[in-house]
This record gives structure tokens, sequence and C-alpha cells, in this order.
């Protein structure tokens, strides 16, 4: 067992930062029932604020220190405590970005909706628990945490309450409880084999025994079941076209990215890569990764729903990140890391423009999107470009993850993961290049749709008129698609020196 080998700052701003969601949930429920564009205002605001308060800790943990809050909320024996590294800030950073352009699109897309309470209420819930996931000091503040975000995440896919919007909540729930019971038996595990759960060291568990293994398993199963791994999928694929779309956008950009999360401190935390690499049960990992990659990106074809082609697709991302991090590779943790920020601009702008389009033509078939793109060209232009970075083409972010990934997989000597990559780029652009082709080349689409509220969501059939959306719709795609492509041509690509100087930090006793 190794220290975490850095300066520590004690704060309660980690503490405060967790905190204010749940606070923030009360007031917006009130407020909404009061005024809803008060609600909506006042969202909006205390994320921005909160995302301006993440970044305030910039400064100490790029000289390496490691941030500790004060304040320690449960004793139940074992104290929860708060900590931020530099890989927590890069993703509590990237949680707050992307959950403050959510919520300015929700605003155009609840406008119809019901339930608006409920929903601002859930968000907030839902944004404190991945915050408390993501800033946890040890395993049992990340299991208490990713048991609150769970619950409140259920709500948010269940809102629409038509048939389907339930079936996929009740799935989710069940689905998230089996993940937690998971988790919690390796959790238990572990403080028995190692008297210690927090995330102040490397190698926790050091032994290679049956119980260890079996913890490892239960941590694979429940995180694996969260991201959305093979086999333990299913109910990602029925929860995104169910949500309203600005959470879907927060299930598969930074939600689903807890799993992965988790995996990232059991992986270089609680086992360590050497001992990992030792006992080889990161290679189980690699083959499930592997078929993840083509399983997703098989059944995402197959799809007219847009939104359940993008709910596979996500499946298919995710394996990227555990394969880079199941290769116990500095390099390939790069592009694990890298390509959760990534993939968060890409498939959150993506399910955003979803979003649009339901609210825009009440149409979500694919097979019906012909000639959208001279109807709603901004909206089609973001699809493009995150189409582009999905791929992988230079000079987008896509390009720079999967050339991090493939870098990893030379250094290891498995250059099978390199064609696994390529292969499952042509893969991407066999099931997003169609819909742009269509979009600007195809015929428009015609004035008399037919529409099934269950199978489409309360948005269908509304009859609104082919035009981009509203402002408040339309900037946080703007600023989503943007962002896959203008980090790599800044001077310095600072998210990618973020999540370097993140990866050395967890190789640095290695």
């Amino acid at each position: 067992m190794f220290e975490f080998p850095a300066e520590k700052v004690y704060s309660s701003l980690p503490a405060i930062i967790m905190l204010i969601p749940f606070i923030a949930a009360v007031v917006a429920f009130f407020l909404v029932r009061l005024n809803r564009k008060w609600g909506e205002y006042f969202t909006v605001l205390t994320i921005a604020a909160l995302f301006g308060a993440i970044f305030s800790m910039y400064g100490a943990v790029k000289e390496g220190s490691v941030i500790f809050g004060r304040y320690y909320i449960f004793s139940i024996p074992y104290a929860i405590f708060f900590r931020v590294d530099m890989l927590s800030f890069f993703l509590g950073l990237l949680a707050s970005f992307l959950w403050l352009l959510a919520a300015i699109h929700s605003i155009g897309y609840m406008a119809h909706e019901h339930a608006h309470d409920r929903y601002y209420t859930f968000l907030f819930l839902a944004f404190g628990g991945c915050l408390g996931c993501i800033f946890a000091g040890d395993m049992l503040g990340l299991f208490v945490f990713f048991e609150i975000m769970a619950v409140s995440a259920y709500v948010l896919v269940s809102h629409e309450e038509h048939g389907y919007a339930m079936f996929a909540g009740a799935k989710y729930l069940f689905m998230s409880i089996a993940a937690g019971l998971a988790i919690f038996f390796s959790m238990v595990t572990t403080y028995y084999l190692a008297g210690n759960l927090s995330f102040n060291y490397f190698g926790l568990i050091t032994e290679n025994s049956p119980l260890a293994f079996a913890a490892f398993m239960g941590f694979l199963i429940g995180f694996g079941i969260k991201a959305g791994i093979f086999p333990v999928h299913i109910w990602l694929p029925d929860a995104h076209p169910a949500a309203p779309s600005p959470v879907s956008a927060l299930l598969s950009g930074i939600m689903i990215k807890t799993g992965a999360y988790g995996l990232i401190r059991v992986f270089y935390q609680v086992y360590g890569f050497s001992f990992l690499r030792e006992v080889g049960w990161n290679n189980i990992v690699l083959v499930l990764a592997t078929i993840t990659i083509l399983i997703g990106s098989a059944l995402a074809l197959m799809q007219d729903d847009i939104k359940r082609r993008l709910a596979y697709s996500s499946v298919a991302q995710i394996g990227y990140v555990v394969l880079g991090l199941s290769m116990l590779s500095e390099l390939a943790f790069v592009g694990a890391v890298y390509h959760i920020f990534t993939h968060a601009f890409m498939k959150g702008c993506l399910f955003l423009i979803a979003g649009a389009l339901i609210v825009q033509a009440g149409e979500r078939r694919i097979s019906r999107l012909g000639g959208v793109g001279r109807k709603m060209p901004l909206t089609m232009i973001a699809f493009t470009l995150c189409s582009l970075s999905m791929v992988g083409i230079p000079p987008f972010n896509g390009f720079v993850s999967k050339w991090q990934l493939c870098l990893g997989a030379l250094e290891i000597g498995q250059p099978f993961f390199v064609v696994l990559l390529i292969v499952s780029s042509l893969l991407n652009a066999a099931y997003y290049f169609p819909i742009v082709v269509a979009a600007f080349f195809a015929g428009a689409p015609g004035e008399e749709k037919e529409h099934d509220l269950e199978a489409h969501g309360a948005h269908g059939g509304t009859g609104l008129k082919w035009q981009d959306a509203p402002l408040n719709m339309l900037v946080p795609i703007i600023i989503l698609a943007v962002g896959c492509v203008a980090f790599v041509l800044m001077p310095q690509n600072w998210p990618l020196e973020m999540v370097k100087a993140a990866v050395s930090e967890l190789f640095v006793r290695f």
C-alpha cells in the first residue's frame, strides 16, 4: 500500500460544492411552483456558480496538491470525506459544464412538458449525487452518492410518465439496485482485506486470493452496470429514448462515466495496476470492452429511432474508455480519460440535437429526417461536426482520444486493439454519415406524419414547423459542437494537458 504522493490542502470548499445542489433542489421545487421562469433562471445561475467554484480550485490542483474537505458527513462507523485531485477536478468541471448547458437547453425543451417542479428538483439531486461520486475521498462516499444519483436519475428517466418511460425507468432502477449491491459487497470485502477504503492510497489489496477476485468481479459488475458495458448494458438502450433529451445528454455524457470513474479508482487505487498486471484480471475487462465496442456499434446500425441509435453508440463509446483503462498503459489511460471528455461533448451535443428535432418537428425516426438539414441548418451542421468527431477524423477531439488509445495498444504490444478501433470507427461512419447525407441531400420531410405517443414521447406529433430551435436550445448545441474541434486547434490543448497531469498522478508510484 502506497500513500498518494501529493501536498494536502485542507478546505471546506469541496464539501460545500457538493452540498449546494441538495439545498438548491429544495429551493428549486418551491420556486418553480411559484414561477417557472424564476425556477429555471435559478437553476441555470446556481449551476453556473458551482462551475465557477469548481474552477476556482484549479490553481491548487495544477500545482499537484490534493484538496481535502474539512466536514465529515456520516460516521456509520466509517466517515465520508471529500478530496479533489486533478482527475476528480477535471471530471467535476466537465460535469458542471455539461449540466449547465443541459439546464439551459431544458428551458426550451421543457416548455411544453409537465411537472417542472419535479424535473428541476431531481436535476439538482442527480447533480449533487454525481459531484458526490466524483469528489468522494473513499469508496464508501462514492457508493453513497452513487445510490443518490441512481435514484434521482430513475425519476428523471421516468419523467414523461407514459408506459414506455415507466418501463425504462423501472429497468434502470432495478439494475441500479443490483449494481449497488455488487459494489457494497466488494466495498465490505475490500475493507475486510485492507482495513481501508481511502483514495489516499494506491494498492489497498495486494494479495491474490479468491476473496480479492470476488471483490474485483463485484466492482466490475456494479460499476459496469452503471457504465453500460456488455453484458449488463441492457438498461441503457431503453432509458435514453424514454428520458427527456437533456437528461439523455447527462446520462450519456456524464452519469454513465461515474461507472467508468469507479472502475478507475478500483483499478488504480484499490488494486493498483502492477498487481492487476501480475494476476491478469484486467484481461477479463479487455474481452468485455472489445465485445462492448463491437456489439454497441453493430446494434446502433439497426436502429431507426435516433435516440436509440445514440444510446447503442454510447455503449460502444464507453467500451473505448474501459478498453483504455484495462490496457494498464499510461498512454492508453490518457486516451481513456480524454475520451470521457470527448464523448461528453460529442454525445451530449447529439442528444440535445435529438431533443431539438423532437421539439421542433415531433420527429425522431431517422428514416423521416431527409432534408432536415435545409430546414434546420445550424442544428444539422452541429450534428455533422459531432459525427466527424465520433468517427475520429482529424482534427476533432475524437481523433485525439483514439490516437492515444492506439499508442497505448502498441505500447503493450497489442496491435489487435488498433485494428479494433479502426473497425469501430468505420462502423461509426456507417451509422452517422447516412444521417448527415440524407439531412442535406435527400428530399424534404413530408408534411403529414403519424406519431405514437408511447413510442415517440410527449413531443411526438406537435405539428410544429421544421426550423432551427430557439436560442436557449441552440446555443448549448453550438457550444458543444464547436468544442468538438476548438480545443485541438488551440495552441495548447489544455484539457489534454489536464488529463496527462491527472494520469501521471496515478502512475507516479509505479
